[in-house]
C-alpha cells in the first residue's frame, strides 16, 4: 500500500511531468472505481493541469478547480506511460481501472494509469470541486508530517488504543500505514501492543521523533525517482517490515511477525518487546 512518502513522491513527480499540461480523453475501465458521478469523469476533459497534492494518502490532481482525487488503497498504483496506445483500453481488462490521456506542451502524449492488482477492488477515484467534500479526506487527522510535538502527544495521549493502531488511524494522524507504522516502532524501540495512554513523556517524545525521522527519510529517498521504481525503494529501506525471519539490522536478533485477518506486522523482540514474542494469533489457532 502506498503510504505518505509514496504519495508525496508521487505528488512531487505530477507535479514535473503533469503540471501545465492539458487532459485528452478520460478512459474509465472499471466503473467500480468512481465513488462521485456529478460531475462525471469526462468533465476534466480540456482542462488543464494547474497543480497536484495530497491528504494523508490521498493524491488529487487539480484541473483547473476541478479535482480528480484517489485513494490507492491496498494494491493500487499509479502507473506513468511516455507513449500510451491510442486506442481505448478496453473495460474489464487486467488492473488497469482509469487512465486519464495528456497533452503537453511540448507537443508529447503521455498518460497515467491507475491500475490494482488482486480481486479486492479497493481503488477509489473522486472527481469533485472541493477536496473536503470527499468523506475519506473530511475524516482525516493532521498529516504526519505536519503534526507538532505537542499535538502528538495530545492525539496519542487521548485514545485509548494499541500504539500500532493509533499510528495507523487515518482519523487520529493522516498518512501512516502497516508499514511504516512497523518501521517508526523499531525505531523508537517500542512494542507494537503498548497502550497509548501508559506511554510516558521519554517514550512519546521518542515515537514522535521516531516518525518524523522514518518518513523524512523515506520521502528523502523516494521523491526524485520514477513512479515505476517507488515501490522498489520502499521495499529497500525497510528494517523490519516485511522481513519475517532475517536477522534485525541492529541487534542481530530474528525479526517476529504476528499474523491477524488479512494483514501482519514485524517486529524485533530484542529492540521493542524486552525479548518477549508476542502471540501470533494465526498460530494460536492452529495450535488448538
Amino acid at each position: 500500500m502506498p503510504e505518505l512518502p509514496e504519495i508525496v513522491a508521487l505528488e512531487q513527480f505530477l507535479v514535473e511531468h503533469a503540471v501545465g499540461a492539458v487532459v485528452g480523453r478520460v478512459d474509465v475501465a472499471a466503473l467500480s472505481v468512481l465513488k462521485t458521478f456529478d460531475p462525471p469523469a469526462t468533465a476534466l476533459s480540456g482542462r488543464d493541469v494547474t497543480g497536484v497534492g495530497h491528504w494523508g494518502k490521498h493524491l488529487g490532481i487539480d484541473c483547473d478547480g476541478l479535482w480528480l482525487i484517489t485513494h490507492l488503497s491496498r494494491a493500487g498504483w499509479l502507473r506513468w506511460i511516455d507513449e500510451p496506445s491510442a486506442a481505448p483500453p478496453k473495460p474489464g481488462k487486467g488492473p488497469l481501472a482509469l487512465r486519464v490521456n495528456l497533452f503537453t506542451p511540448d507537443g508529447a502524449t503521455p498518460a497515467f494509469d491507475l491500475t490494482e492488482a488482486g480481486t479486492k477492488k479497493r481503488l477509489a477515484v473522486w472527481v469533485t470541486k472541493e477536496p473536503l467534500l470527499v468523506p475519506s479526506i473530511a475524516r482525516l487527522g493532521p498529516d504526519a508530517l505536519a503534526v507538532s510535538e505537542t499535538e502528538f502527544a495530545e492525539l496519542l495521549h487521548g485514545t485509548s488504543q494499541r500504539v500500532k493502531t493509533a499510528l495507523t488511524d487515518q482519523g487520529l494522524i493522516a498518512g501512516i500505514g502497516n508499514a511504516y507504522s512497523d518501521e517508526i516502532l523499531h525505531t523508537a524501540k517500542l512494542s507494537p501492543f503498548a497502550g497509548t495512554r501508559t506511554l510516558d513523556a521519554d517514550q512519546t517524545a521518542r515515537l514522535y521523533s521516531a516518525m518524523r525521522a522514518t518518513l523524512g527519510d523515506a520521502v528523502e529517498r523516494s521523491v526524485g525517482q520514477d513512479a515505476a521504481r517507488l515501490k522498489g525503494e520502499k521495499r529497500s529501506g525497510m528494517q523490519v517490515h516485511g522481513r519475517t525471519g532475517e536477522k534485525c539490522p541492529v541487534c542481530g536478533d530474528t525479526v517476529r511477525e504476528v499474523a491477524y485477518a488479512d494483514k501482519s506486522f514485524q517486529y524485533c523482540p530484542t529492540c521493542q518487546t524486552g525479548g518477549k514474542i508476542l502471540a501470533d494469533r494465526r498460530m494460536s489457532r492452529l495450535l488448538k
